[in-house]
C-alpha cells in the first residue's frame, strides 16, 4: 500500500509539472493548448486524490498531522481551486502560468518532507476539524487565484516584460476580479476562525488561547480585511492592489505552513 501511495503521488506530481510547464510555454510562445492543460490538471487531481485516499484508508485518518500530509492535501486543494477557475473563467486561463510555479515550490518541499506514518490525537476526532480545515482551504485557494491575477498586473508594469498576456482583460478588470476573490477569501477565513473556535472549545475547553497559530491566524484575517478596506477608501492603483494581495498571501502562507510546525502548543499541526 505504501508503494502504491508513493507511485500514485509521484505520477500526480509529474502530470502537474507537465501541465504547468505547458501553461508557461503557452504564454511564452503565444499558444493556447487550453484543453490539454485542463485535461492534464484533471488527470493529476485524480491520481493525487487516489494517493491521498490510499494513505487515508491505511492510516484511518485524513492528511492533517504531519507537514508531508498537510503539504500534499494543500497542493491538492490549491490545484482544485486552479482547475475550477480555469474551467469556469476561460478569460483568465493564462494566469495558470503565474500560479503553478507556486505549486511547484510546494511540490519540491513535499518531496523533501518526512513521509512516515502519523497518528492523530483524540481531539481531532470531530466534525469541526473537517469544517475548520475545509473553510481554510477555500480561503487559501481563493487567495492563490487572486495572487495569479496580481502577478500578471505586476508583470505588465515591468519594463523588461514583453506583453505576454494580450488575451487577458485590462489591469483594472483583473484588479476587480482579484478583489472579488479576496472578498471570497475573507468570508471563508472568517468561517475558518469561527469553526476553529468552536472546535477548540469542544477539544480543549476554550475558544481562544492566543497560541502562535491562533495569533497569526487573526493577524492574517486583520491584514486581509485591511487590504480589502483600503480599496474602496483610497482607490489605489491596480499595481498597489496587486502588491497588497501578494503580501496577504505571504502572511497566510507563513500562518499555514510556518507556525504550526514551530509551536509546541496543543494546536501544533492544524491547518
Amino acid at each position: 500500500m505504501v508503494n502504491m501511495e508513493s507511485a500514485l503521488l509521484w505520477a500526480a506530481l509529474c502530470v502537474y509539472v507537465l501541465a504547468g510547464s505547458l501553461a508557461i510555454i503557452a504564454v511564452v510562445m503565444g499558444k493556447k493548448p487550453e484543453r490539454l492543460i485542463l485535461g492534464l490538471m484533471l488527470v493529476g487531481l485524480i491520481l493525487h486524490t487516489s494517493a491521498i485516499g490510499v494513505r487515508w484508508n491505511r492510516l484511518g485518518h485524513g492528511p492533517f498531522g504531519t507537514m508531508y500530509e498537510i503539504l500534499s492535501s494543500n497542493i491538492w486543494s490549491l490545484m482544485l481551486a486552479l482547475v475550477l477557475s480555469y474551467w469556469r473563467i476561460p478569460k483568465i486561463r493564462p494566469i495558470a502560468a503565474t500560479v503553478i510555479p507556486i505549486l511547484f515550490i510546494m511540490m519540491g518541499w513535499l518531496l523533501l518532507a518526512d513521509s512516515r506514518d502519523s497518528t492523530l490525537p483524540a481531539t481531532y476526532d470531530t466534525i469541526w476539524l473537517y469544517i475548520h480545515i475545509g473553510f481554510g482551504k477555500v480561503f487559501l485557494g481563493a487567495t492563490l487565484i487572486a495572487v495569479g491575477l496580481s502577478v500578471v498586473i505586476l508583470l505588465r508594469y515591468s519594463k523588461s516584460e514583453i506583453q505576454r498576456f494580450p488575451s487577458l482583460p485590462s489591469d483594472k478588470a483583473l484588479d476587480e476580479l482579484a478583489y472579488r476573490f479576496m472578498g471570497l477569501g475573507l468570508i471563508f477565513d472568517t468561517l475558518m476562525l469561527v469553526a476553529g473556535a468552536i472546535w477548540a472549545q469542544d477539544a480543549w475547553g476554550r475558544y481562544w488561547s492566543w497560541d502562535p497559530l491562533e495569533t497569526w491566524s487573526l493577524i492574517t484575517w486583520l491584514f486581509l480585511a485591511l487590504a480589502l478596506h483600503i480599496r474602496p477608501l483610497l482607490q489605489p492603483s491596480p499595481r498597489f492592489g496587486a502588491v497588497m494581495v501578494i503580501l496577504v498571501f505571504i502572511v497566510a502562507f507563513i500562518t499555514f505552513f510556518g507556525f504550526p510546525f514551530i509551536s509546541t502548543s496543543a494546536h501544533q499541526g492544524v491547518v
